[in-house]
């Protein structure tokens, strides 16, 4: 079949970078119980929130990466190039894995605090171990928290075949996804969990976001050119909007959500997250195609000292998000010994941000050390070289 896919321009796109590294801060606060620093994050003020924004940027990204490879080199490398990301987030997953029950453990038994284990429901382990360790491997166990690897390992491990048949038909493969979108929702569809239950961001609804990452990626922006600068979006996008911030006030404040009708109320509330609401998406999909409209790719400021920062924690997105996971937990054991006062919480919150950003910029600095610099290079090429013959 023919390509009809757009690839996307060579070079770096910051944006992804500084979307990505801010939303594991935001991912980080927001896994804080009781952390009043966390009203900083989107999820406070309209339906969406970093997860949706890790996902798509996700999507984007490894179509971004692989889909020339796929092109260039063919189906099969292109998919192994994949499957040997997937690989690396399933081992960053088991690890992290390991050490957070460990540590939940560790304080549960220190502390004599049982509740704990079922606070971050890993009191399975203490009942049935090898069993519980057993399904955390295949991901159907999962802490409190240790929800966003599973489905991001899930989507890559799927993504082979979606992003080879999405170079040649993105408009039918993002009909697809929505089509399984639907259908999930109408039917129930979800992956079960252990012991009971299933996983709290349903795949077969979130892939919706992923392949929308891909899709705009791939040519999806450019056909959308039209509706991003007009200017109805301008306003219907800035209404709906301010609506989104209102319902999800509502739910936040008792008093102020009796103001409204419960019909409305309960529309929006509480926020179908599991599933992804469609009022979720939309405001999503707005939120990205007004930040498109007004955050071009050369934004001088990207390139700033003041973003760099953010920046680095999204170009080291993997280990800095692991991190965060354990953090949010050491944040909130701190805040149990510390009686959660507001300047508590202010420190842990700053504190792990910036060892967030140290682990960045020391992600960064390891890979340069890994490749040869410009001026060791030639030096090793000429000591690599055949001596002359005497007399030659």
């Amino acid at each position: 079949m023919e390509i009809q896919a757009t690839l996307p321009e060579k070079g770096r796109d910051l944006r992804l970078d500084f979307f990505r590294g801010i939303a594991n801060w935001w991912i980080f606060l927001d896994h804080i119980p009781n952390n009043v620093i966390n009203w900083v994050t989107p999820r406070n003020y309209g339906f969406s929130d970093a997860a949706d924004l890790f996902v798509f940027i996700s999507g984007y990204t490894a179509s971004f990466v692989y889909a020339k490879m796929m092109l260039d080199r063919g189906f099969i490398v292109g998919s192994t190039r994949l499957w040997k990301r997937v690989w690396q987030l399933y081992v960053a997953h088991v690890i992290l894995f390991v050490i957070y029950i460990a540590a939940i453990g560790w304080v549960a038994l220190r502390y004599a605090d049982p509740d704990i284990l079922n606070e971050f429901n890993v009191a399975g382990l203490v009942e049935n171990p090898i069993q519980t360790l057993t399904q955390g491997l295949i991901l159907r166990f999962k802490p409190v928290n240790l929800d966003v690897l599973p489905l991001y390992i899930i989507l890559m491990g799927f993504f082979p075949p979606v992003l080879w048949l999405m170079l040649r038909k993105p408009d039918m493969v993002m009909i697809a996804s929505l089509v399984l979108y639907f259908a999930a929702r109408q039917f129930g569809w979800n992956f079960s969990a252990y012991p009971i239950g299933s996983w709290y961001f349903n795949p077969y609804t979130w892939q919706l976001l992923f392949v929308f990452g891909a899709w705009f990626a791939l040519g999806g922006a450019i056909e959308s050119r039209s509706i991003i600068r007009s200017r109805w979006l301008l306003v219907a996008g800035s209404l709906y909007l301010v609506f989104a911030m209102i319902m999800t006030m509502a739910g936040r404040f008792e008093s102020f959500g009796a103001l409204f009708p419960k019909w409305l109320y309960d529309a929006f509330n509480p926020n179908d997250k599991t599933f992804l609401a469609p009022y979720r998406v939309i405001h999503f999909v707005v939120i990205a195609f007004l930040i498109t409209r007004f955050v071009p790719k050369d934004w001088s400021l990207l390139e700033s000292k003041w973003l760099e920062p953010v920046i680095k924690c999204g170009q080291q997105s993997l280990q800095v998000f692991c991190v965060g996971i354990f953090l949010s937990f050491v944040a909130h054991f701190v805040l149990m010994l510390s009686w959660g006062t507001v300047w508590a919480q202010l420190g842990v919150s700053i504190v792990g941000v910036a060892i967030l950003t140290a682990v960045a910029y020391y992600g960064s600095w390891s890979k340069k050390q890994d490749k040869p610099s410009a001026r060791t290079a030639p030096a090793k090429a000429a000591a690599t070289q055949p001596s002359a013959a005497p007399g030659a």
